[in-house]
């Protein structure tokens, strides 16, 4: 069946998400006439984007990786696909690290996290990496490793496939792999899960088994009170670390990857690691320009200095950390979701630019507000992230160090989508700094087919050349034929008079005569046109 596309935005995102090319649309393009209805106020691009790809956040919404009908507990494997968690996950490393193939992917992401700490190289057999989970809703008040709990964790059948994409497509060994969480204990079948067949060898550090390194102190960046806190062996033996995080709300408004190494310190306390470091002062005060932990550990030389991916988990998202997850509070109303599970994740190398993306989908999903008074109508919440876009020159004044003596300068790009329903930040509309989120998967295309297979027409009709840097986006990344759409009659260079001339034109349902056609148009299976 031949397919005739528009060159409009909308169009653009169902091509962009179907080849997986960035969500662009240069200046003049069609853009929704809906105003920013985001509670953060909007600003410029805060720092600068980071990654093989800068400022990219790639997200993968599938909503067939989701099945529960409400009853039992949200975490039970049967309630989610693995295969399509699995394509979900290889397809947004090969997207994030712009590539075809996860093995690329991670090829292109190990060589882009190491040359910016000055290493020309990509993963070496033998370095270990530690993942970061989020198991905050296990064993919270006691020692029950069951996981039985309605609260939520980091999901089991994500992990998994996370695993098996380090093993399979980035020749990791699953001996040299640890998951990590040194506040809480993991669920024993999650353990179990994730050691099966080839995964045997993962290993797994809890608040049980973790080591402190007494030789790596966290050195906060502002002097208060607490404890001393110790990162663990398994942290600073490892060359790389993966933030796996939960994109959730919280009793303070919301966690991310920046909170989510809350358990990546040891102190005294061992049931509440963040309460003996004193840092729960910082997160009540609900303010804007003020020093931030979350921050610091972002910048942290152990911690966000050697983290390669940073991941949200999002196939089922909380409305705060401490509730009880159900089909009602789990399932969002903003689009694609549509009262519907989120089934989602995000990827991204930038920890700024992740955490941007994720509190601008919080704060503007009325099912999370509407059951989390701490995030609702709250700009305050995002102060850590002002602190990181802005970190070499703080609101709050701070000065942030990396833990080992040196300033920092840049963490990454801060800023807010244009508004909910487009869902576009500066790269998406053509600008050379800020966020560009990349979204792949899902029903929502309107193109059932790979666009580019079969042979291609792009044909175009351009004033001002804008609708041709669209035409040459698309030439350049899935092939096909150029034609350029010119009439027997030259329009006038003048805006306004041209604008008369085609307004008269549509309103007589005018066919101005072509100067030239395309021959063998039923040759072509797919025609773009604008």
């Amino acid at each position: 069946m031949k397919k005739i596309i528009s060159l409009t935005l909308c169009v653009i995102f169902a091509i962009a998400s179907t080849v997986g090319l960035s969500c662009c649309t240069a200046v003049g393009s069609e853009e929704s006439d809906m105003i920013n209805d985001n509670v953060f106020p909007s600003h410029e691009p805060y720092g600068k984007g980071i990654g093989a790809m800068p400022g990219r956040v790639v997200w993968s919404h599938e909503p067939d990786s989701v099945d529960w009908d409400g009853s039992g507990y949200w975490w039970q494997t049967d309630n989610f696909d693995e295969a399509v968690i699995k394509n979900m996950v290889n397809d947004s490393i090969a997207s994030l690290g712009g590539k075809e193939t996860a093995a690329e992917g991670w090829d292109s992401l190990f060589a882009a996290h190491n040359m910016s700490r000055n290493k020309d190289m990509g993963y070496t057999n033998g370095e270990k990496i530690a993942i970061k989970a989020n198991i905050n809703g296990s064993a919270v008040f006691d020692d029950d490793t069951s996981g039985e709990t309605d609260m939520s964790y980091t999901n089991p059948v994500l992990l998994k496939v996370l695993l098996q994409s380090l093993v399979e497509e980035a020749g990791v060994a699953p001996g040299d792999i640890t998951v990590y969480d040194v506040s809480r204990l993991f669920p024993d079948y999650m353990v179990n899960m994730c050691n099966e067949g080839e995964l045997n060898g993962v290993n797994f550090v809890g608040r049980d088994t973790g080591i402190p390194d007494e030789n790596t102190p966290i050195n906060w960046s502002y002097e208060f009170s607490g404890a001393v806190n110790y990162i663990p062996t398994c942290v600073t033996e490892a060359e790389y670390v993966i933030n796996l995080a939960n994109l959730k709300g919280h009793s303070y408004g919301i966690t991310l990857c920046g909170k989510n190494h809350f358990g990546s310190f040891i102190n005294g306390n061992e049931m509440r690691p963040p309460e003996g470091a004193n840092l729960h002062q910082f997160l009540t005060r609900n303010e804007m320009d003020t020093y931030s932990p979350l921050t610091d550990l972002m910048a942290n030389y152990e911690l966000g200095g050697k983290t390669v991916l940073y991941m949200l988990d999002a196939l089922i998202c909380a409305v705060s950390e401490g509730s009880s997850i159900t089909a009602e509070n789990s399932k969002w109303q903003q689009a694609p979701f549509n009262n519907d599970y989120t089934s989602s994740i995000f990827v991204s190398q930038d920890p700024v630019a992740i955490d941007s993306v994720g509190a601008d989908f919080l704060i503007n999903e009325p099912t999370v507000t509407g059951n989390n008074g701490a995030l609702r109508n709250n700009p305050n919440v995002e102060n850590y992230l002002h602190e990181a876009g802005l970190v070499e020159n703080a609101p709050s004044g701070t000065v942030y160090y990396d833990g080992n003596g040196n300033v920092v300068t840049n963490l990454g790009v801060h800023e807010h989508w244009n508004n909910s329903k487009d869902k576009l930040y500066s790269r998406n509309m053509g600008k050379d700094e800020g966020i560009e989120l990349i979204k792949t998967g899902g029903k929502q295309n309107t193109v059932s087919e790979p666009l580019g297979q079969g042979k291609t027409l792009i044909a175009t009709f351009s004033r001002t050349g804008n609708t041709q840097k669209i035409a040459d986006y698309i030439h350049d990344n899935i092939g096909g034929d150029m034609f350029t759409i010119k009439t027997v009659r030259q329009y006038s260079d003048d805006y306004d008079t041209i604008l008369d001339q085609a307004t008269q034109e549509k309103n007589s349902n005018a066919r101005p005569e072509l100067a030239a056609y395309v021959d063998n148009m039923d040759d072509y299976d797919t025609i773009f046109i604008g």
